[in-house]
């Protein structure tokens, strides 16, 4: 979370860019709320095409132009010092590159994919519901080598290689220093169960999840057993993503075959905290789902 002090000036050389992008956006969306205006009288004042302004406004935009975020802060009759922080966010999005636009991975990494790493690194907390996969984020090499072979038949070694470091990079989130990303995971069974790999890949997998959960407080983890029969999660994996701050609310990630995105619509966000709350209700406590991985990692 970006540090401010009393005038809420961001500490700049500390944010993200995804961080700038996601404030931003928000900001720039309830300045425009409280003004009354429509996003498309906005446009037609500056002669925007409307997808430039909702590219802005859901942070869906690698780069701002602190030149933009003037305009619209003269539009909406913004403070000075309102102005001020925002276009200190859009420079830094110009001056600083989040770590999946680094030329070595930017370009395995779908687009859409981008925007939910920006997400992902700087929610403050995850709740993730997964009734196939280990969560990517407690995966380990091995497994995550498995997956991307399996789905991706026929990629070079190298490309394969650059899938690997993206998912393991995604992982530092848990082991920050500062503020280390609180992660919920609940898994179906199956995954347990399910062999990635090998026995031994599964094996070293299921060690991996157990160190996480037992040595970290910040990582929780539950088991759905075959038991429990019909629940909330039955309808696919899902992630809600919770912010430090409270003008970003949460956001829920889908992902499927046809492709992956996000809903920022209360209903949908809210339903799904839901069915992540039943879910939570439903399965074993942690340490009884951690008994059950440790049971099933001794079964490989």
């Amino acid at each position: 979370m970006i540090e401010t002090t009393e005038s809420a000036t961001p500490a700049f050389e500390a944010a993200t860019p995804a961080l700038c992008r996601l404030q931003l956006g928000s900001e720039l969306r309830q300045l425009r709320t409280q003004s009354g205006m429509k996003a498309a009288e906005v446009c037609r004042i500056l002669s925007w095409a409307g997808s430039k302004l909702t590219r802005l406004e859901t942070a869906d935009n690698g780069i701002v132009e602190p030149a933009d975020v003037i305009a619209l802060c003269q539009i909406y009759k913004a403070a000075p010092e309102k102005q001020r922080t925002l276009t200190g966010y859009a420079t830094v999005t110009k001056t600083k590159k989040d770590w999946w636009q680094s030329p070595d991975v930017r370009d395995v990494i779908p687009p859409g994919f981008k925007a939910y790493l920006g997400l992902e690194a700087t929610a403050e907390k995850l709740e993730n519901y997964e009734s196939e996969y280990v969560p990517g984020l407690l995966q380990t090499e091995a497994y995550i080598r498995a997956i991307h072979q399996r789905a991706h038949t026929g990629l070079p070694a190298e490309q394969i290689d650059r899938l690997v470091a993206v998912r393991m990079t995604r992982q530092e989130a848990l082991h920050r220093k500062v503020k280390p990303l609180e992660f919920t995971a609940i898994i179906n069974e199956a995954v347990l169960r399910r062999v990635i790999g090998s026995p031994e890949v599964m094996k070293e997998q299921l060690r991996h999840i157990a160190d996480l959960a037992s040595s970290n407080p910040h990582v929780k983890i539950q088991v759905v057993p075959f038991e429990i029969g019909a629940h909330p999660g039955m309808n696919g994996p899902f992630t809600v993503l919770k912010f430090g701050m409270p003008s970003l609310k949460p956001i829920v990630y889908l992902e499927n075959l046809g492709g992956a995105g996000v809903s920022r619509r209360e209903d949908d966000v809210k339903k799904y905290e839901e069915a992540f709350s039943d879910l939570q209700a439903l399965a074993p406590g942690y340490q009884e789902s951690l008994s059950m991985i440790n049971t099933a990692s001794k079964e490989f």
